[in-house]
């Protein structure tokens, strides 16, 4: 996903889509539809992972940090939850997110980083601290959703009009040549 950069809202607006972002437990998604957790991976494919990685980052321009350890996604999902139902620049936001984990190597899981990205795009630091149940409860029902939708993987790309799907950021051009025929 923080490779898609803002290529998914750039196109959504030349196709006058909206986006819907979804925040998931994503290792609870492999768990449940057949995937792998990386760590978990044979060693084959995460050698593969840490090649693959730097390279579409370099394609894409975008600074890349391997080095960050696990962390968990719910507290700044909360917060990404929060923001749609606020309303703004939820895409910046998320981008946000991912580039202060992926390529500044920060904890998004801490709430001092929530509170520095959420004003950073325009949101109220005290977004971090409402709707927490709510958020939970958006979360895991967002897993659910996922899971009846066939979503395996992230980024994924759920056109709802046609029921089209793409799976990962190399497929936004796929995405866009949709878009364009409806």
């Amino acid at each position: 996903a923080y490779l898609a950069g803002d290529r998914l809202e750039r196109i959504a607006a030349r196709h006058g889509a909206q986006i819907t972002y979804r925040p998931l437990d994503l290792m609870q998604l492999f768990d449940r539809t057949g995937g792998t957790r990386p760590q978990n991976r044979h060693p084959a494919r995460i050698d593969y992972r840490n090649q693959e990685l730097p390279r579409w980052a370099e394609h894409l321009g975008v600074p890349l940090r391997l080095d960050v350890p696990m962390t968990n996604m719910a507290p700044s999902s909360y917060a990404v939850i929060a923001a749609q139902e606020a309303g703004g620049d939820v895409g910046g936001l998320v981008q946000g997110f991912l580039r202060a984990r992926f390529a500044d190597g920060r904890d998004i899981a801490e709430d001092g980083v929530i509170r520095e990205v959420l004003p950073a795009h325009g949101f109220d630091p005290a977004l971090a601290d409402t709707g927490l149940f709510v958020g939970a409860e958006t979360y895991a029902r967002n897993l659910e959703r996922a899971v009846e939708a066939g979503v395996f993987g992230a980024p994924f790309y759920h056109v709802l009009d046609t029921g089209q799907k793409f799976w990962g950021q190399d497929r936004l051009d796929f995405l866009e040549r949709h878009l364009a025929t409806l």
